[in-house]
């Protein structure tokens, strides 16, 4: 009974941010300096319903050959999109669900992620085929170019373990993974507390892929999330969640090391991509508010940041209780959230 009561004060613990983190408001004057368009990704969006009863596509990723997307889900797999006929399909698992009788697909549970895994962050290193996945539970995982067993390369870095693993990417030049540890102290199942605590115990690791180790590049950060590699390969942006940033951390050459703030956003960032312009695509959670209609203003879940730190365009939407990642690929916007039972694709409009 101890443990119960234990349990239930956590759970109200995890309730009490949605009560403590307000909805980011501009004011008359920040409204009159916006000078991006905004556009409502609803129209012409198109599901991609999962199977039951997983949900969660967090973050999405394609293989080299233009397949996909990839993506976790809740059940600690990951999944494969291969059209509207054959839907979602197994790409890889970890060894918990051969392990652990909860964990196994065929049972169709409703797993607890603290056991089976939950993978967030992915990316595909296109030369090896190797696809990367920060799990928040299990560590950092290596999926083979034929999927299946998802190995775990790397549980700790600087002798202290992963806690809470969140954004991942590639550098395609060189091979090496870079992901965020988001807390040290809270894990992903009390997520919010690191926003409503000012938690700022957060890490940005890169996991070297020659020689299979794992170097802490920052520690002490505010809430790091989502993580994208530049354009040259000499410095990754990171979003922090609790600040409305991005900043720009120089991994290479002569300012490595050195750190400064990115873009301001009218949110609260999630995962960060490329845009393949030099620019990102940053996914947003209690975004400031937009547009007018009979549900009330719908609230801003992405934007598009250019090659200098300004935000160029956004994206407004009721399609999902929350956005966690927006890719663009293909003349497609391809839509991901944590919360949701399945995953988005939007069909730019040209011109």
């Amino acid at each position: 009974m101890a443990v119960a009561a234990h349990s239930s004060s956590l759970s109200f613990l995890a309730l009490l941010p949605l009560l403590l983190i307000p909805p980011v408001v501009l004011s008359a004057a920040g409204v009159a300096a916006v000078s991006y368009e905004t556009k409502s990704m609803d129209p012409g969006l198109v599901v991609m319903t999962l199977p039951e009863p997983v949900s969660g596509p967090e973050s999405l990723a394609f293989d080299g050959r233009g397949g996909g997307p990839y993506s976790g889900v809740s059940d600690g797999r990951v999944l494969r999109w291969e059209g509207g006929l054959r839907g979602w399909t197994e790409y890889a698992y970890n060894s918990k669900h051969k392990n652990v009788a909860m964990c196994a697909p065929e049972k169709k549970l409703v797993v607890p992620e603290s056991v089976c895994g939950r993978p967030l962050g992915l990316q595909f290193h296109r030369q090896s085929g190797d696809l990367y996945v920060a799990d928040a539970y299990l560590g950092l995982l290596r999926v083979p170019a034929r999927g299946g067993l998802a190995e775990v390369v790397a549980a700790e870095a600087g002798g202290e373990p992963f806690n809470f693993l969140n954004g991942l990417d590639v550098d395609q030049r060189t091979g090496d993974v870079y992901f965020t540890d988001s807390s040290t102290t809270y894990r992903r199942s009390d997520y919010l507390l690191v926003v409503a605590l000012g938690d700022e115990t957060g890490r940005l690791l890169r996991y070297d892929r020659r020689a299979r180790r794992v170097e802490v590049l920052r520690a002490g950060l505010s809430y790091p999330n989502g993580v994208a590699v530049g354009a040259g390969g000499d410095h990754v942006v990171v979003a922090h969640t609790a600040l409305c940033e991005l900043r720009r951390y120089w991994v290479r050459g002569p300012r490595a090391g050195r750190s400064e703030t990115f873009a301001e956003l009218p949110g609260y960032p999630d995962n960060v991509r490329a845009d393949g312009c030099g620019g990102y695509w940053v996914a947003l959670s209690k975004g400031v508010a937009t547009g007018g209609g009979g549900a009330g203003p719908a609230p801003t879940v992405a934007v598009r940041v250019s090659p200098e730190g300004n935000v160029t365009e956004a994206l407004d939407g009721f399609s999902f209780v929350s956005v966690s990642e927006v890719a663009e690929r293909g003349g497609a916007l391809w839509v991901g959230s944590v919360d949701t039972p399945y995953a988005g694709e939007l069909r730019r409009r040209i011109g």
